[in-house]
């Protein structure tokens, strides 16, 4: 199974989901959106999964520093996706992708060991 981990290196969240793939012997590609940004499909994908409130961080440093008016311009999710591109730390992390099949989102062991069978 093709396992990726989306995420930011130094975020506790995807530091603790990637000790915990170590630790279990999985293997994983790591993307660092900080590097290599995100793309529209991907979070099209995503939204259509878990649903854009799960995607979207509003409980973050990085939606409190946008301004109101940044905040309130995140009507709709075309608008969230273009947000989300423009500023990574706005997606919830880690976002772990099992394959096409499976998405978790956030800090989950229980998730990832159902999915992944340890």
């Amino acid at each position: 199974m093709n396992i990726q981990i989306f995420g930011i290196p130094n975020c506790q969240s995807v530091k603790k989901a990637r000790d915990w793939m170590s630790e279990q012997g999985v293997e994983y590609e790591f993307h660092d959106f900080k590097k290599a940004g995100i793309d529209e499909l991907h979070l099209k994908k995503w939204i259509a999964q878990v649903g854009l409130d799960v995607i979207l961080n509003k409980k973050g440093m990085t939606w409190r520093q946008l301004s109101k008016e940044e905040q309130g311009a995140i009507v709709d999710e075309k608008t969230a996706i273009q947000a989300m591109i423009l500023h990574t730390s706005l997606i919830k992390r880690p976002v772990i992708a099992f394959g096409e099949g499976n998405l978790c989102v956030g800090v989950n062991p229980d998730a990832w060991s159902s999915v992944i069978g340890r």
